[in-house]
């Protein structure tokens, strides 16, 4: 009798543990984008004051120009332990002027993401490639060579 409550028992975890394994998870990353707002945004009207009392600070700003904001929202679903994938992200991207006024409002979405693959075993470079014995003794004579840092 004891050992059918345990079997009874073991099976019942089982299928929890199974069950807890094939959730999906659906999570949202990011910025909310309110449709009302985004669309509030007007070319020649706001500048960077009023857009970022209509829609918040950017989720990120351009690298090389400060004056390119994003907005980006993300959806994403993950089965179990597995990485997410992405099923729906909006970027909103606002360009400022030299004056700091709204010169173009875009909005794209996941079309634009870049699936990258590194190789597997070697990423490929440009240029010479060396040996091991080029790698490892390469660099002599190159010390305290007149104009290099370090010299004198």
């Amino acid at each position: 009798m004891k050992s059918a409550v345990v079997k009874v028992a073991t099976m019942f975890v089982g299928a929890a543990v199974l069950a807890g394994c094939g959730l999906s998870t659906r999570e949202h990353r990011g910025y909310v984008m309110d449709e009302t707002l985004t669309t509030a945004v007007a070319v020649g009207t706001d500048n960077k004051a009023s857009v970022e009392k209509t829609l918040g600070l950017p989720t990120f700003t351009g690298t090389f120009d400060q004056n390119d904001w994003y907005y980006v929202a993300r959806e994403t679903r993950a089965f179990a332990f597995r990485n997410p994938k992405t099923i729906d992200q909006t970027v909103l991207h606002i360009r400022f002027d030299g004056a700091g006024n709204v010169a173009s409002v875009e909005q794209t979405d996941e079309a634009l993401i870049a699936a990258i693959k590194p190789s597997k075993d070697q990423t490929p470079t440009l240029g010479r490639s060396k040996s091991f014995f080029e790698e490892l003794f390469g660099n002599i004579g190159t010390i305290r060579q007149p104009g290099l840092p370090g010299s004198q």
